[in-house]
């Protein structure tokens, strides 16, 4: 049986979501192709007419999640980064692995993934601290593009750090920390 070519965007999409949703929460050796077929309800059999390999897999999920503009959670995120700070170094944030931010949950494997996986999250990379940096205070474009990406690598170090330990007013305490001294730094440099 044919299907439309509506439903193999809306067929593709559900196993992009899936995979995201199962590689944050499992990462990206700890689920089968086969288990996320399952969870987007789908055949195994139809991976293969969407992706090459489970590798191909993890770049486009990537790709797919950090594609700015195109109504993801990604192009939905606050431009200023107090405001992003807010959200991110939050216990919801921290404790949703599996919609939570991709470079904290799974940024050390994906640093051993495919070309095309890193190609992806060095593009959002880029785009995301500039702009960031639009907001950040500075006098000059290279002072609030350094603000920016300490900042935001202050967080990601905060929350890859809330996970791992195993206290829970610890992890809480990391958090609420480094959020406090974002808060002070940019309004020492403003």
């Amino acid at each position: 049986m044919k299907i439309s070519r509506e439903q193999v965007a809306v067929n593709r999409t559900r196993i992009l979501e899936a995979s995201a949703r199962l590689f944050r929460e499992r990462g990206f050796d700890g689920v089968t192709v086969a288990e996320i077929m399952q969870a987007a309800d789908l055949t195994h059999g139809a991976f293969y007419g969407h992706f090459t390999s489970k590798e191909d897999l993890i770049a486009q999920t990537f790709a797919h999640v950090l594609a700015p503009g195109d109504g993801t959670r990604e192009s939905a995120l606050p431009e200023r980064m107090m405001d992003f700070a807010q959200i991110y170094l939050s216990a919801e944030q921290r404790d949703e692995r599996a919609t939570a931010c991709l470079y904290s949950t799974l940024g050390t494997e994906a640093s051993r993934a495919s070309i095309e996986t890193r190609q992806a999250m060095t593009a959002n990379v880029r785009n995301r601290i500039g702009i960031f940096s639009k907001t950040m205070p500075g006098d000059s474009i290279d002072e609030r593009r350094q603000a920016a990406t300490g900042s935001w690598a202050a967080m990601i170090g905060a929350a890859m750090l809330a996970r791992i330990v195993d206290d829970p007013e610890l992890s809480d305490q990391l958090l609420a920390d480094t959020l406090a001294w974002l808060g002070k730094t940019s309004s020492q440099q403003s």
